[in-house]
């Protein structure tokens, strides 16, 4: 059964996707285009902040750099994964959560409606399983794609898985499926 979030709007055909994996370092993105038969791979990437850089410069390099993504490909809607945290690690969900306020504030200001899901939605609609390992994205990726070797860096599959996740959400809700 395809993963449908929260307040989803139909009209948003999954004609051109933005993929993104939100990270404070590393963001990764990935440009998904429909075809007739599977989604076609147009781009993938990364955008890096610059460390020793203060907070607030690095959230602005991460938003512009989604930007320019953005003004070149111009995509219907930007799918974003969720962040998550643990007790052991609460600064990292804090730091992931100052960037992915910079990757939303681009969208929005660029127009773009965004569609947030869990790490956990994005494995079960690509492998069936939502305690599925980045080995098993990674060749759901590589199947799904008609690719000869698996994606690299993570952060770029995971962008990529995202993105896969959306435009299956999406065609399902526009189907009918």
């Amino acid at each position: 059964m395809p993963v449908v979030p929260p307040h989803f709007d139909a009209s948003v055909r999954p004609g051109c996707v933005l993929g993104v994996d939100p990270g404070l370092n590393r963001t990764g993105y990935a440009i998904l285009e429909r075809s007739i038969r599977n989604p076609v791979l147009r781009e993938g990437g990364v955008i890096r902040s610059t460390q020793g850089l203060s907070l607030a410069e690095r959230v602005l390099e991460l938003g512009r750099g989604l930007r320019e993504v953005i003004d070149e490909f111009k995509p219907q809607v930007l799918a974003i994964e969720q962040v998550f945290s643990t007790t052991k690690f609460p600064k990292t969900a804090i730091l992931m959560a100052h960037a992915r306020g910079a990757l939303l504030y681009a969208a929005a200001d660029a127009g773009i409606p965004v569609v947030h899901y869990t790490p956990t939605q994005v494995k079960r609609l690509l492998t069936g399983s939502g305690k599925a390992s980045k080995e098993q994205i990674q060749h759901a990726i590589r199947q799904e794609l008609a690719l000869d070797k698996v994606l690299e860096p993570n952060d770029v599959a995971d962008a990529f898985a995202v993105a896969l996740c959306h435009y299956h959400s999406a065609r399902a809700v526009i189907l009918g499926e």
